[in-house]
Parts: C-alpha cells; sequence; structure tokens
C-alpha cells in the first residue's frame, strides 16, 4: 500500500493554505473568522455525523475496544507527565506543552476510516468506526484538560462550552440511543462535513509557522515521539496482551500508527495557545505518518 499517496491528500491542503495565507490577498484577516466557522459549527457536524454513524456494537469488539483506549490512556499520561521528566521538563515551555500534549494522542479519524477500508473491507471498517466513536470523547476530553488547566479556567465549564466535546458526547449519546440523522439531512450533512475537513486542513497550513518548531524542538520531538513510535509499540504489546484476532489487530495497529488530528490546530488556537506551533506538529506528524503506518502494518503486523 502506498501510505504517502493516502496521506498526500491532507498534506496538499495543509501547504495550500500555508501558501494562499502568505502570498495572495487571502491574509490572517480571512483566515481567523475562517478558523471560527470551522470550530463552532463545521467540526462539530462532521464529529456528530461521524460517531451517529459508527454502530457501537461494543460487545463484539471489547477487547479490541480495551486495547485502543489503554493505549490512549498511556499515551495521554505520558504526554502530560513531560514536563516532570527530568532532562526533558526544563526545557519545556508549559503553555506550548499545555496546547500540544494533544497532539501525542488525537488521530486523524478519516485517514483512518479510509487505511481501514482499503486494508480489511467493510469489517476494518466497522472495527475501526467503534473504535473511533469510544474514543474521540475521551481524547478530546484529554485535550482540553491541560489548557483548561494551565489558563486557570474552570475545567467543567470549558467542557460545557466546548463545542467539539458537545458535539461528541451529543453523537454518542444518540449513537446509544440508536438515532439517526433524517435521510432528508444527510447530503446537506456530508456537504458540511467535507468542507469542515477541507477548511480545517487549510487553516492548520494558513496558521502555520514552521519557525516555531525550532524554538520547541524537545517537546516537537517528544510528542512526535509518542504519536508515531511509543503508539505502535503499544499496540504492538496490547494486541497480544488482549489476544485479539488478526483483523482486530490490524485495525489496533492502524489506528495507532495515524498522524495527529486536524484539529488539535483548531482547538490550540480557539482556546487562546499558541496555534502556529501546533500547526506545525500537525504538519509534521502528516509527514511522519509515511514512516509510521508502514512499521505499525509492515514491520510489527
Amino acid at each position: 500500500m502506498n501510505y504517502a499517496q493516502l496521506l498526500l491528500p491532507d498534506f496538499s491542503l495543509i501547504l495550500c493554505g500555508y501558501l494562499i495565507c502568505r502570498y495572495t490577498a487571502l491574509n490572517r484577516s480571512v483566515w481567523q473568522p475562517v478558523e471560527s466557522l470551522v470550530y463552532y459549527l463545521l467540526f462539530p457536524v462532521l464529529l456528530f455525523q461521524s460517531i451517529v454513524q459508527s454502530p457501537a456494537d461494543i460487545g463484539a469488539a471489547s477487547g479490541l475496544i480495551g486495547a485502543g483506549i489503554l493505549a490512549g490512556a498511556i499515551s495521554i499520561a505520558l504526554a502530560y507527565s513531560l514536563p516532570y521528566w527530568p532532562w526533558v521538563g526544563r526545557r519545556l515551555d508549559m503553555r506550548d506543552h499545555a496546547a500540544s500534549a494533544q497532539v501525542a494522542f488525537r488521530f486523524n479519524s478519516f485517514i483512518g476510516l479510509a487505511l481501514a477500508e482499503r486494508l480489511a473491507g467493510p469489517q476494518g471498517l466497522l472495527l475501526i468506526a467503534v473504535l473511533i466513536g469510544v474514543c474521540v470523547p475521551l481524547f478530546n476530553v484529554a485535550a482540553v484538560w491541560p489548557m483548561a488547566r494551565h489558563g486557570q479556567h474552570s475545567f467543567l465549564r470549558e467542557l460545557l462550552r466546548n463545542p467539539l466535546i458537545i458535539a461528541t458526547a451529543s453523537g454518542l449519546t444518540a449513537n446509544l440511543l440508536h438515532l439517526t440523522i433524517p435521510a432528508w439531512a444527510m447530503p446537506a450533512v456530508g456537504r458540511i462535513g467535507a468542507a469542515s475537513l477541507a477548511l480545517g486542513l487549510m487553516a492548520a497550513g494558513a496558521g502555520l509557522q514552521l519557525s516555531l518548531l525550532t524554538r520547541g524542538k524537545v517537546l516537537s520531538v517528544s510528542v512526535l515521539l509518542i504519536r508515531h513510535l511509543v503508539q505502535p509499540l503499544l499496540a504492538f504489546a496490547l494486541a497480544r496482551l488482549f489476544r485479539l484476532d488478526a483483523l482486530q489487530t490490524t485495525v489496533l495497529l492502524a489506528f495507532c500508527a495515524l498522524p495527529a488530528a486536524s484539529t488539535c490546530y483548531v482547538l490550540a488556537a480557539r482556546m487562546g495557545y499558541n496555534g502556529p506551533y501546533v500547526a506545525g506538529l500537525v504538519t509534521l506528524s502528516t509527514l511522519l505518518g509515511i514512516a509510521s503506518l508502514p512499521l505499525a502494518l509492515g514491520v510489527l503486523r
């Protein structure tokens, strides 16, 4: 499988946003309202739709779900603990750490869905959809917590007012209650979802400042190592611990080797943190996916 070709559309949209913002009249004054539109409307609709359409057959995939949640929980703990590491902690900007910790564990679910379908057909697509539906709420809450804590905001208030949290919680509730989006609304909802993905990636490119990555080299390397090396190795170990079958192992390895979610940038920017730095991490993560996906699915599998 050509993983570079799979990741090319996302990277191309990030690059387009970067070039348009810097070399045309569509500068930052244009892209800041776009970020607000994506954050408050388009991404929440997309998350709600994705979760509602993912059948939550938790019983049939309990081992896979347990392994996925445990891999995510370990990665969250590692990302949170970086300031306490003896050599690493002294070299971290705490505000940048609060914004970028999410890069270590949040994933690009759309690449995951496309990858699972190519690897394992409809059954693989179903398994990763269940995994995404269960993990997205947990990972979104984990992404908000360090920023709310560092900014000395009420964590509960930040959760209750965060549109991504509201959308994922609402989608999971609707899924468990077996509610669906009406057929007549699906075309419009689908178009909103497609727009959110494209605009979110382009907004990340428009906010990109790669020079900021040199300022936080230790932090950048740390969160990206957790995302692209530690996570696949965790998946390899947990697949054996939970005695997953071949199909579930393949899905778990793919899930843990995905690039970081493009919403990392939007969330950091809208919560008042260093969005350009996080955008750079998302871009590097997309490129590193070309290495971590073959590692997980070629070597470890």
